[in-house]
């Protein structure tokens, strides 16, 4: 079965536009939460299964957010429709805590990946401990035949009890326990208090049910499996060992949730940083035990497999630990893309047009022979094949209130929802590191990045979103610990 130039399979389209399901691929999507994009280019991070990806498949090395975070992105990934601009008015109530702008479910009349491929006759799974998917409301299991929640991540309301303040005292600076602050990670640590071995990690736990799934389906193709790791996201809390190989030191503590504490040490936040690569090892390492089950069951030659990412995040890059609307840089917006070809095609290859999260559908649904209808995204395997140079010139990227236009000579921030908006505009031919705000020169810079964001808003600015787009609610578990332990910290 030779691919055609476009990517697919010849004849994958039979008189009336069916799917030759007997000559379709399969496909496998992995999706890695807050994976840092300049990670695989760094020798002092570990990342061998990534990096073998980035050899034997295409690597996008300009792919980034089109609306972030983590529920932004994923609509995006799972419709090829824009997210940004915000503009539903959805009932979020029991979310718990999702108020942040574009936080809700993928609006009903947009079809999903997974739809489009069950009723094309895939067989589709979902694999996750992402578990914001799960929420109430959400509805992000449309279109799977099966989907499997790993439970246990981060505040995912999973296991209760009685949790000492020594156990919190580990992960925090010296001083009193502020229970109420610190409610989510008490509700992790309770999560995770069975573990044992390496296996028992959430990422181990993911991959490994991910490799089930192959087993039983097979037979079962052609097939589509979606495995979302919500590692390496906070809590950075890798497996033994794994943050030792990187740096270690004598009665510095593992801050866990990388909350910024006022008068970090600088081996504080060096065991920070460790923290995190020792947790995208980790997860490195169960990716590969993923792909290698697929080599094993004979399934590789036969299967699209993509590696991408939702986000990254500041590793005191300037001066903080996490992502936020605040820093629009490379090490929050960019994205992980990397797409291997079942043939081998464009093996190696890097890839530097501008792509975006909405072209994930379009490139997988082009690889896979299904018609679809015009899309927001489009298809990024025309760069592979040499049938267009670009897509776009530039990218609009929504973050909370504040938008990223980025091109090949600037990239220019703001608030959308204000006049004056407190523009940055980084000159990334003379500052590729993004750290001289040159807003106050660069107004013709600023002027056309926002001419930009209102063809994406199809309107004026400053940009009114709906109210109620996001309706905050408090979680069960910030309330009960406002009752039982007040604002004081015990």
């Amino acid at each position: 079965m030779m691919p055609s130039a476009s990517g697919g399979t010849p004849g994958a389209f039979g008189e009336k536009g069916a799917p030759d399901l007997a000559r379709s691929w399969n496909a496998l999507v992995v999706c890695i939460d807050t994976l840092r994009a300049d990670l695989i280019d760094d020798p002092a991070v570990r990342t061998p299964h990534l990096e073998a990806c980035a050899r034997d498949g295409v690597r996008f090395t300009s792919a980034y957010g089109e609306a972030q975070p983590t529920i932004q992105t994923r609509r995006t990934f799972f419709t090829g429709r824009r997210s940004f601009p915000w503009r539903f008015q959805f009932d979020t109530k029991g979310l718990g805590g999702g108020g942040a702008t574009g936080w809700h479910k993928i609006p009903p009349e947009q079809p999903t990946l997974a739809e489009r491929l069950v009723e094309a006759g895939w067989a589709t799974g979902l694999v996750a401990d992402t578990y914001h998917m799960f929420k109430p409301t959400m509805n992000f299991t449309r279109g799977f035949l099966s989907w499997d929640f790993q439970r246990g991540q981060e505040s995912d309301p999973w296991r209760a009890g009685v949790l000492p303040d020594a156990a919190l005292a580990a992960h925090l600076p010296d001083g009193p326990v502020d229970r109420q602050r610190h409610a989510g990670m008490r509700q992790y640590l309770l999560n995770q208090r069975d573990r044992r071995s390496e296996e028992d990690w959430q990422a181990p736990r993911v991959f490994r049910a991910a490799a089930r799934w192959l087993e039983d389906n097979r037979d079962n193709g052609p097939f589509f499996l979606w495995v979302d790791s919500f590692d390496p996201h906070e809590p950075w809390d890798p497996a033994p060992g794994y943050a030792d190989a990187y740096f270690r030191s004598a009665g510095v503590r593992d801050y866990i949730f990388p909350q910024n504490f006022a008068g970090i040490s600088d081996a504080e936040k060096a065991r920070t940083r460790a923290l995190y690569h020792g947790e995208v090892t980790l997860v490195d390492r169960w990716l590969g035990y993923l792909l290698e089950r697929l080599e094993r069951l004979g399934l590789r030659e036969d299967t699209v497999v993509v590696v991408c990412s939702d986000h990254g995040t500041e590793l005191w890059d300037d001066g903080r630990f996490g992502k936020s609307a605040g820093h629009l840089h490379p090490y929050n917006t960019q994205l992980n893309l990397m797409v291997l070809h079942p043939r081998g095609l464009g093996a190696g290859r890097r890839v530097d047009a501008f792509v975006q999260g909405h072209d994930l559908v379009p490139t997988l649904l082009d690889l896979l022979g299904v018609a679809h209808e015009p899309l927001d995204g489009e298809s990024a395997w025309p760069l592979v094949t040499g049938a267009r140079e670009h897509l776009r010139d530039h990218v609009v990227i929504g973050w909370g209130q504040r938008a990223s236009v980025r091109d090949r000579d600037w990239n220019v921030c703001f608030d959308t929802t204000v006049a004056d908006g407190a523009p940055e505009a980084y000159d990334l031919r003379a500052d590729p590191g993004e750290k001289r705000n040159l807003a106050a020169e660069a107004r013709d810079a600023v002027a056309l990045a926002r001419r930009r964001v209102e063809a994406v808003l199809g309107g004026p600015l400053p940009h009114a979103f709906p109210a109620g787009v996001s309706l905050p609610t408090v979680a069960p578990l910030q309330r009960w610990a406002a009752s039982r332990f007040g604002s004081s910290a015990r």
